[in-house]
């Protein structure tokens, strides 16, 4: 793959999963393979061509996520859910980035379209899901096309979508993080969109933070899903933090969006935002730490 200064790169591997997890015995593992296998049969007949109407396909594509999700083992709690109000355009949501698993987590909870790596289509599993939900591609390896996407979650969110994007770049491990790429920020200042800012934590089954379920380093997709389907009690944390509005300011955006998202995380999964040396805008540079409660940005705080 062709590689340049500005790609994202994360330095979590296989040394970032926890030594021990609690796991299931062999034959719920069993079960668990069974239900991927028959709602990865069914799911993606209900939701191509016109067998349901639109409404029964965004229905059915999140109910969809779910089962997936009880079938691997995971299970969802979702906190701080709002509706944001009535613009005429959609949403920009924007996540930390931990695993493969935070599309269907996400998708779970909301509808929505999904800003993902281009090869994805090309995966096992998740290949024809993702090609079914239109997920946008973006080639992290080729800068040239990156305005193409910018323009294309631009009219998505015009139309009124709601666009899921991991402006980390890249999975990392839950303990250490990469900070927010502003690139695709512009989407939401040039339709006008809300910023919705989401936490996304990984709990094992005695409720603590857990790297298991994190994809990282060099492991495929089949190690990584093999591995969850032995794990025991996982559930998946969901926060929704309050929404942004746009400001002519990509960095200054993905600064704010950054900042929510750390605070809601688990302070003893993840340490205090680390600062790092990007070329942000003076008033941010010079701007006092946030505390809890306010924002760089504006807030809109949606009923």
């Amino acid at each position: 793959m062709t590689t340049h200064a500005w790609m994202p790169a994360s330095p979590c591997g296989t040394g970032c999963h926890p030594a021990v997890s609690a796991t299931v015995g062999t034959a719920r593992v069993v079960v668990r393979c069974v239900l991927v296998a028959v709602l990865l049969a069914v799911v993606p007949l209900l939701l191509a061509g016109r067998v349901l109407p639109a409404g029964g396909r965004r229905a059915a594509a999140r109910a969809g996520a779910r089962g997936l999700l009880g079938a691997l083992g995971v299970r969802v709690t979702l906190d701080g859910d709002r509706t944001a109000e009535p613009t005429g355009v959609g949403t920009l949501v924007v996540a930390n980035h931990v695993s493969w698993t935070d599309v269907l987590v996400l998708a779970a909870c909301f509808p929505c379209r999904f800003v993902a790596r281009a090869d994805l289509v090309d995966w096992p599993v998740l290949g024809l899901l993702a090609r079914i939900v239109r997920v946008v591609p973006i080639a992290r390896e080729r800068l040239r096309s990156l305005p193409g996407t910018v323009d294309e979650v631009t009219e998505a969110l015009r139309s009124g979508a709601t666009v899921v994007v991991f402006p980390e770049g890249t999975t990392w491990c839950g303990t250490a993080y990469g900070s927010f790429r502003p690139a695709l920020f512009q989407a939401a200042i040039d339709a006008g969109a809300v910023v919705r800012p989401i936490a996304v934590t990984y709990r094992d089954v005695d409720h603590r933070p857990t790297t298991a379920t994190a994809f990282v380093g060099d492991e495929t997709i089949g190690e990584s899903m093999s591995r969850i389907l032995r794990l025991k009690g996982v559930r998946a944390a969901v926060r929704v933090c309050e929404d942004i509005a746009p400001i002519d300011d990509r960095r200054l955006l993905a600064r704010s969006a950054e900042l929510a998202v750390r605070r809601h995380q688990d302070e003893t999964a993840v340490p205090p935002l680390r600062v790092t040396r990007t070329r942000l805008p003076r008033r941010d540079r010079l701007a006092q730490p946030v505390r809890a409660g306010e924002y760089a940005g504006t807030v809109v705080r949606a009923s």
